[in-house]
């Protein structure tokens, strides 16, 4: 067994169900797998990995912070921490739940930090080129007109101006649900809150983006949105 238990027969009992979750866990989530043989140091599997959740977590960082560079850097921090983490890994979620926890707590932590030190320069969220880019992954064009793909992007840039005046639990329980399609219970994981908390935060989220949104939409009026 994975744990080696030696004591009791009750501590046995706990060790064979923790390795058939282990085993439950590889059998359903492929990124368990694939972050078994990281720990297991077999060729290429971190790079494929991050392969995997690179461009997503950097779209879901730079959504928290603001700021792409700052979203990249947090990203490779995350990635770091789970490679040097992974001679210990042992399943106990979903990969992306662990991911994302790591993420979410880095994010947090970071703007804390940069709280504390308001002088620090910050690059505006909606003059970078790059950004608009991880905003327009998720809001994928439908029609191919040129008027379309400009109101297309003008949309991605007020969801993306919506977004960032929640909070930023708000906005970690939209991203998380909205683009990663998580569970109510895995977010709760994820933020260290209940399922209902969870569900209240999405709710008031909801609210407030339908609020800023929806004057746009039914008008057609950038101006509308931000009068809302």
């Amino acid at each position: 067994m994975g744990y080696g238990y030696v004591l009791g027969g009750g501590d046995r009992a706990v060790g064979v169900e923790v390795d058939h979750l282990e085993q439950q866990l590889e059998s359903r989530d492929p990124d368990v797998r694939l972050m078994v043989q990281v720990r297991n140091d077999i060729p290429g599997a971190f790079e494929t990995l991050v392969e995997r959740y690179q461009n997503r977590l950097v779209g879901i960082l730079f959504h928290l912070v603001g700021n792409v560079q700052e979203a990249e850097d947090l990203c490779q921090e995350v990635f770091l921490r789970i490679y040097k983490a992974r001679k210990g890994y042992r399943p106990r979620s979903k990969f992306s739940t662990w991911l994302f926890t790591i993420a979410n707590n880095l994010a947090l932590n970071h703007l804390r930090s940069r709280r504390r030190s308001p002088g620090l320069p910050i690059a505006a969220a909606g003059t970078n080129s790059q950004a608009a880019v991880f905003v327009g992954q998720q809001l994928e064009a439908r029609e191919g007109t040129p008027s379309a793909q400009m109101r297309q992007a003008e949309l991605a840039d007020l969801v993306r101006e919506a977004v960032a005046v929640l909070s930023e639990d708000q906005k970690m329980a939209v991203l998380l649900n909205k683009f990663e399609e998580m569970s109510y219970a895995e977010i709760a994981t994820i933020m260290g809150r209940s399922p209902a908390a969870v569900k209240s935060l999405l709710a008031r989220a909801r609210n407030q983006l339908r609020e800023r949104l929806e004057p746009y939409l039914l008008t057609g009026q950038r101006g509308a949105a931000g009068s809302a």
